[in-house]
């Protein structure tokens, strides 16, 4: 980490802007935030009288994340100004490193793709004896028009949300609390995979167990590889945003 920004975080903590218990408790955030928000759609459903509201409310999945991302963003911006700087100021690209950048991040990309691919089929094969049915319970189709707009809202919102929250906020602020950066590491790439347990919330052990383990390889191999080179983490929001927006296609072609 970078030795100026360990200071000014560790001034912040002596000063009081930094709260540990806050930071402990930010870890939890979006995990508890994909469930109260989809408990929302519950219970538009139940008021409706709809059958079946809260397997009704988790199709939603898209929108919920949406809506949490927004208020991550929201959040992110907050605490960064309790902190005496700001968003961008922390999370922006290094202009006389690019081509630096890229050339790693080329290497990076060729390894990111098979650890975020392959967990996915292989442990809803190993968990649900046919991978079709994991996919089933999370890709439902939607009204058309709320899939067009959130293919576009859905990815450019986790992009500023997800990898800023996890590695750009908490990552460096659980260095210097815990003076571990072993810890600092696994912790947010620990809760990135846990999050997913809730989006959609389903209580089948099955499908929260493979939505744990099929981002896990991917959430820590993220954590080591911003510790390593933390300047390529505005890189690495642009290409998960992308990736979701692959999620978006897919589920564009379901509600079709």
């Amino acid at each position: 980490m970078d030795t100026n920004q360990t200071s000014q975080i560790q001034k912040q903590l002596i000063a009081g802007n930094l709260q540990p218990k806050k930071i402990y408790a930010a870890l939890f955030l979006r995990l508890g935030l994909f469930a109260l928000v989809q408990a929302g759609f519950a219970s538009i459903y139940f008021l409706l009288n709809q059958p079946n509201p809260w397997m009704n409310s988790a199709k939603w999945w898209i929108v919920v994340a949406a809506i949490t991302n927004v208020i991550t963003i929201f959040l992110l911006v907050r605490w960064f100004k309790q902190e005496k700087t700001t968003y961008f100021s922390v999370i922006h690209f290094e202009k006389t490193t690019i081509k630096q950048d890229l050339l790693t991040l080329l290497g990076v990309f060729i390894l990111l793709g098979p650890i975020g691919f392959l967990p996915n089929p292989i442990f809803a094969g190993w968990i649900f004896g046919d991978a079709q049915i994991g996919f089933d319970l999370l890709m439902q189709p939607l009204p058309l028009w709320v899939v067009i707009i959130f293919m576009v809202v859905f990815p450019v919102t986790i992009a500023f949300a997800e990898l800023p929250l996890y590695f750009g906020y908490l990552k460096p602020r659980l260095e210097v609390i815990t003076g571990k950066v072993w810890l600092a590491v696994l912790l947010p790439a620990l809760f990135l995979a846990a999050q997913h347990c809730t989006l959609p919330l389903i209580f089948d052990w099955r499908f929260i167990l493979w939505r744990f383990l099929m981002f896990l390889p991917f959430a820590i191999f993220l954590g080591f590889v911003i510790h390593w080179r933390p300047r390529l983490l505005p890189y690495l929001m642009v290409i998960h945003g992308i990736m979701d927006f692959g999620t978006s296609i897919y589920l564009l072609t379901l509600s079709l």
